[in-house]
């Protein structure tokens, strides 16, 4: 385990890129792309803005492009506070990624379906 500080915020954070599968941010889902805009190490908060940002563009897409691009994340059933839902009045609500990642509409009229 290694000490080192996020690129992002400075904060101090600890890395096991030695063993990457026993690092913290192996429970991430693997979403981002691995090209030019790739940094090194990122805390958990910063590393999750980036990939809400970046679900962000694909929100603009088709609905049955998002569907298939977030299908390809739905066999992972760990929930993750800040993608998958954030806690509101100590209620779980559930982010628009964890309904694409469902895959279809409840037809409860949640607050992110993006179904609708």
């Amino acid at each position: 385990m290694t000490q080192i500080n996020c690129s992002q915020c400075n904060t101090t954070l600890n890395c096991n890129v030695e063993n990457i599968s026993a690092c913290w941010c192996s429970e991430l889902p693997a979403i981002l792309p691995l090209d030019d805009t790739t940094t090194s190490c990122l805390c958990r908060t910063c590393a999750l803005a980036k990939i809400n940002r970046y679900l962000e563009a694909i929100y603009t897409q088709p609905i049955k492009a998002q569907i298939a691009f977030a299908k390809q994340f739905s066999s992972n059933d760990n929930l993750i506070e800040g993608l998958d839902y954030t806690m509101q009045n100590s209620y779980m609500v559930f982010s628009k990624w964890y309904f694409l990642k469902r895959g279809t509409c409840c037809k409860n009229g949640c607050k992110n379906c993006p179904y609708r």
